[in-house]
């Protein structure tokens, strides 16, 4: 059962949903419906009293616009519902608000056949505003719920006359099944690489065997089948999914389609890792899951073989398995539906974007430090420089950081919306952001840090680095960049917290490099203690922007 308390509000019957919702998540049973702005604008309400982390609002656009169908004047009826709303909602709550599917007996005799589309787009446009202006605003795909179902079988009539309900009882189940989905990708931790074959997986055929068994990917029948599916994949890397191959081929022929078939839609540049050899594939995931500086529980493989796929479940557990389809028709929708189980966001970020830039960028790294004559050396080629940036600014992104980051993250704390939301605000909190830059490009905001200052010595009670930075020593001048902070604010002293997790172990021994004393250990964490400034050696190369030297 999911831990998290959610509510679901609506401006028509969903009683039923909400009871199929109890099962799984402890959900606010609301006083009725059709009050759905009321409930938020009351601070006195049981909804408050309940404390939901996460609101669901399903509306009924034909019920919300009370069956105005004149476009300017259900506009403005809109706009009156999102004002209304911005009024009511909280900075620490987190909303998913359904788009717009119009179901009316008016629709019947519209004369104009684009009055359906433009009503919808009217609540569209206002939803995709709000959701641009609060980072706590998702938007929930009830359309296209109901365009799957059909809206024969989404709608009851019969129901809805009797008690206001409007969904069949199959779409109150897909409902309830999307909210679930939701939760989860809202509080799970996505995965980051896919990992693909490709001989009858990327394609049909086998590579290489052209003169006998042309590879199958074009515009039509089984070839267009393995197309959408690149389609799909692409676009999957476009919202920052790390593509990697993994596959038993002859090199030069896998690359010379890669490269140059005309139907193929992934060209080596869209993969961030490549492994196309005869060595047994968990060696070949090991390996990338090394280059890329990922756990391997950061990866889903897929390919067609059951043998190949058994042999990633028995050796290396932590990855994502998933199975393949019989048939190609169903391999697209399979692969949404694995972007869908592993890989979806509640929102992306900027930083998720450009993921493949930045590990190509990786790729240079790496063999800049294969060449420079010492570790030192490298150091001092990358040319790093760190900057301080503003956390309320990018909260989407800081708590990406805090709530995804596992090997370099020394307390492995996790924070709601609302809590972060708070500390933000809180005077007994200093929260720090870091971007990381090098000769090589923007590694983005891949640091954070949490002091609690309400006592007379401040703890560092989180600090987190993304793996695309570790091995630099960056630590060494984020960790010189707060001491000093906190020494200009009137401290003398400053501890920090180490509680051992199976996945943190490369930063159990963080405090000592870093010149800190145990002072105690309380519950399995180890607290750590220095005196400011810390007088301790330690050697990085990275030049601090806009930060005191």
């Amino acid at each position: 059962m999911l831990k998290h308390k959610t509510a679901l509000l609506s401006n028509v019957n969903m009683d039923f949903t909400v009871r199929m919702l109890k099962k799984e998540v402890s959900v606010y049973e609301p006083e009725g419906y059709g009050n759905e702005l009321g409930t938020l604008m009351n601070p006195e309400s049981s909804y408050y009293a309940f404390g939901a982390e996460t609101t669901f609002l399903i509306l009924d656009l034909a019920e919300l616009l009370g069956h105005e169908m004149e476009p300017s004047r259900a506009e403005a009826l809109a706009g009156t519902w999102f004002h209304s709303f911005e009024n009511a909602m909280k900075d620490e709550t987190v909303y998913y608000i359904s788009d717009a599917y119009l179901w009316c007996p008016e629709e019947a005799v519209f004369y104009d056949s684009g009055r359906k589309q433009a009503l919808e787009h009217i609540w569209q446009k206002g939803l995709e505003a709000l959701a641009e202006r609060h980072g706590n605003v998702r938007i929930l795909p009830y359309r296209r719920m109901i365009e799957k179902l059909g809206e024969e079988n989404a709608f009851s009539r019969k129901m809805w006359y009797m008690g206001r309900i409007p969904l069949s009882v199959k779409a109150q189940e897909r409902l309830c099944g999307l909210v679930l989905e939701k939760l989860r990708t809202e509080y799970g931790t996505p995965k980051k690489v896919l990992a693909l074959d490709l001989d009858n997986t990327l394609w049909g055929g086998l590579a290489g065997e052209a003169e006998h068994t042309p590879v199958v990917l074009s515009d039509d029948r089984r070839g267009l089948a393995y197309k959408n599916l690149q389609r799909v994949i692409l676009q999957m890397q476009r919202q920052g999914v790390l593509l990697a191959i993994i596959s038993k081929n002859n090199e030069e022929d896998a690359l010379h389609i890669l490269e140059n078939h005309p139907h193929m839609v992934l060209r080596p540049e869209c993969f961030a890792a490549i492994r196309i050899n005869w060595k047994p594939k968990n060696e070949n995931l090991l390996e990338i899951a090394e280059e890329l500086n990922l756990g391997t529980d950061s990866f889903v493989f897929w390919d067609d073989s059951v043998q190949e796929r058994q042999l990633i479940k028995e050796t290396i557990p932590q990855a994502a398995v998933p199975d393949f389809p019989e048939n190609p028709e169903l391999l697209a929708e399979a692969m949404g539906d694995i972007y869908r189980k592993y890989f979806d966001k509640p929102v992306l970020t900027g930083e998720d974007l450009q993921k493949t830039r930045q590990y190509a960028q990786n790729a240079k790294r790496s063999r800049l430090r294969e060449t420079a004559s010492s570790f030192d050396e490298f150091l001092k080629q990358l040319q790093i420089v760190l900057h301080r940036e503003d956390p309320a600014e990018n909260q989407e992104r800081l708590g990406q950081l805090l709530n995804k980051t596992n090997q370099f993250n020394l307390t492995s704390n996790r924070f709601t919306p609302q809590q972060l939301s708070q500390m933000l605000k809180s005077n007994q909190k200093r929260i720090y952001l870091y971007r990381v830059t090098d000769r090589f490009g923007d590694n983005g905001l891949t640091a954070a840090a949490i002091a609690d200052i309400s006592r007379k010595t401040p703890v560092i009670t989180d600090f987190v680095m993304s793996c695309r930075i570790m091995g630099r020593n960056i630590e060494y001048a984020i960790i010189e960049d707060i001491e000093r902070d906190l020494k200009d604010q009137g401290f003398s002293s400053l501890q920090g917290i180490y509680a051992p997790t199976a996945k943190n172990k490369p930063v159990a021994e963080l405090y000592d490099r870093l010149g800190y004393g145990l002072a105690a250990e309380e519950q399995g964490r180890l607290i750590y203690e220095t005196t400011l400034p810390s007088r301790a050696k330690r050697v990085y190369y990275v030049k601090k922007e806009g930060m005191d030297t």
